[in-house]
């Protein structure tokens, strides 16, 4: 097995039964076939219960894929994306059709495994149309796959696809504190379409995740101001910290000025009570006025 593939099996190892392990482990030594074959059979064989992984093992997976993480998993998405990390990658040609066989025979729960599985697979650029294709989807689980905890959109999605990846998590009010790479690919078109879509939903009476504010800190100007006081004046505690996040990231003097005519959010500033750890809610749902 390569290093990706032991390090998934080590957790595959600590968390299923001896019956199932004994199953899945000669299908290392398998030919591409019957690995795919057993791609799909998985859910007959493996238990469908989350995965507990170890602090040393998530660090490895980490430092071998960076940003991968498998937490919150069952053991068969898990199963499905070990045996993806199996096929053989020498044959560009072949291992490309062998992945996109299975997408294009895949059910929902094993396009959740695909689209999971791709910060792992050889030639990433290869599954650019198929991961901006998953933004675009209406199934719940498989926007998921491609958005949350998956560092592929991050590390090869071009500016566009990259915002349009965030706002449809935005408008399908995803945790977007679970997109990896948020700030590092924050920018100024992205701030721009997010300030119009608080726009729009101010004027309907409804709200916009704090997290949202998270994105434009580095592109603060005049006119992102009167934005800014709003959300301090709105008296909903998780707007107002929000808004003074902004302020403290922003490097704009006119920012911290309107920041400082606020003094319990200066205060909370200046005793470090301001974090946007603070404000990562899982489910909130933006559309409740």
């Amino acid at each position: 097995m390569n290093e990706i593939a032991s390090a998934l099996w080590e957790i595959i190892a600590a968390n299923e039964k001896e019956e199932v392990l004994q199953w899945l482990k000669p299908l290392a030594q398998r030919r591409p076939m019957e690995i795919m074959t057993a791609f799909v059979a998985v859910p007959r064989q493996v238990s469908k219960l989350q995965v507990f992984t170890p602090e040393p093992a998530a660090a490895g997976l980490s430092s071998l894929s960076e940003g991968f993480s498998v937490n919150g998993w069952s053991l068969t998405r898990l199963s499905r994306v070990w045996l993806l990390t199996l096929l053989d990658q020498n044959d560009r040609e072949e291992y490309v059709r062998h992945i996109r066989t299975l997408f294009d025979t895949a059910e929902m729960n094993e396009l959740v495994a695909l689209y999971s599985a791709l910060p792992l697979l050889g030639y990433p650029n290869q599954w650019l149309g198929l991961a901006t294709d998953a933004v675009r989807s209406n199934i719940g689980l498989v926007l998921d796959a491609i958005a949350l905890q998956n560092p592929y959109p991050a590390l090869h999605f071009p500016e566009g696809a990259w915002n349009q990846l965030i706002m449809k998590v935005i408008f399908n009010d995803k945790p977007i504190h679970r997109v990896y790479g948020l700030e590092k690919r924050a920018n100024a078109d992205l701030a721009r379409i997010l300030l119009d879509f608080a726009h729009e939903r101010r004027a309907a009476g409804r709200q916009v995740a704090p997290q949202v504010w998270r994105l434009i800190s580095g592109f603060v100007k005049d006119s992102t101001l009167a934005d800014l006081k709003f959300l301090m004046d709105s008296g909903k505690p998780e707007e107002r910290q929000a808004a003074a996040l902004v302020c403290l990231q922003s490097d704009y003097p006119p920012a911290m000025e309107l920041l400082e005519q606020y003094p319990d959010l200066t205060e909370m500033a200046r005793e470090g009570k301001l974090r946007w750890k603070n404000l990562e809610f899982d489910e909130m749902n933006t559309y409740v006025s």
